[in-house]
């Protein structure tokens, strides 16, 4: 993790918790509710997709009769990344000073969100973290613990991020961060784009933060995680650790 030094980070703002929904209808009310519950002057922005179950509509419901829930209505199904890119725009647009990524299942907990909160006092990023001590992971299998573990092992090394669960999407990041980072330039949609913006953090120096929690396996409703998914990011990740490492080679050849 970076090191923040005797830097004073100042204020954190009004809380954001973006989430991007697609066919959550299942879930939108309940996950809403238990943010209200955890961080009631936290705000909610739910970014839906267009979804064809009705989520957003539902969210619409939640907005009318709640002045803290707002919602983002999306032309179509365009991958996680771009669902959070979209709200963080409006996020900052609205002067939000911070911006949480959470996901809509129940899988973040809302209930753990005060303990990022409490590390963002000292930190540019938190991460909630499955891999440190402290952090799990409820009814996975085990296929798919290690496929994460590794996925986050492997993007760590190649990447030279020192960051454990550089796959997870539990996330409160400063405004500051965010608008340092060059968003416009990031391309990545799916899975990778955690690993994308969790390197951009570190490469612009900025301090990161991983703090434990447990990541609980969704009860309704249908992941949106792939085969094809995870292989787009490993080819992604391998592709920016090869040309990553290609420049810093040839960068001390010219001198």
């Amino acid at each position: 993790m970076n090191e923040g030094g005797q830097r004073n980070f100042g204020p954190l703002g009004t809380v954001l918790v973006i989430i991007p929904t697609y066919n959550e209808a299942e879930n939108i009310k309940p996950i809403v509710a238990r943010v209200r519950s955890s961080v009631p002057e936290a705000h909610i922005l739910v970014a839906d997709d267009n979804s064809p179950d009705g989520t957003g509509k539902l969210a619409d419901e939640l907005a009318s009769g709640d002045d803290h829930v707002h919602v983002l209505h999306r032309q179509g199904k365009e991958g996680l990344g771009a669902a959070y890119l979209a709200g963080f725009r409006w996020g900052i647009d609205q002067g939000y000073g911070v911006l949480v990524e959470m996901d809509a299942d129940g899988s973040h907990q809302p209930e753990e969100l005060p303990r990022l909160l409490t590390a963002l006092k000292g930190a540019d990023l938190v991460l909630g973290s499955r891999w440190i001590p402290g952090g799990r992971v409820v009814n996975w299998p085990k296929s798919r613990e290690f496929l994460s573990r590794g996925g986050s092992t492997y993007s760590r090394i190649l990447l030279d991020v020192p960051i454990r669960d550089v796959t997870g999407g539990y996330r409160a990041f400063r405004k500051e961060t965010l608008t340092g980072l060059g968003m416009d330039e990031v391309a990545s949609a799916g899975y990778c784009f955690q690993v994308d913006l969790a390197w951009r953090t570190v490469k612009a120096g900025f301090h990161v933060v991983e703090v434990p929690i447990t990541f609980v396996e969704r009860e309704r409703g249908d992941s949106k995680m792939s085969r094809n998914i995870v292989v787009e990011a490993l080819w992604r990740v391998t592709a920016w650790g090869v040309g990553s490492r290609a420049s810093r080679v040839f960068g001390r050849t010219s001198r």
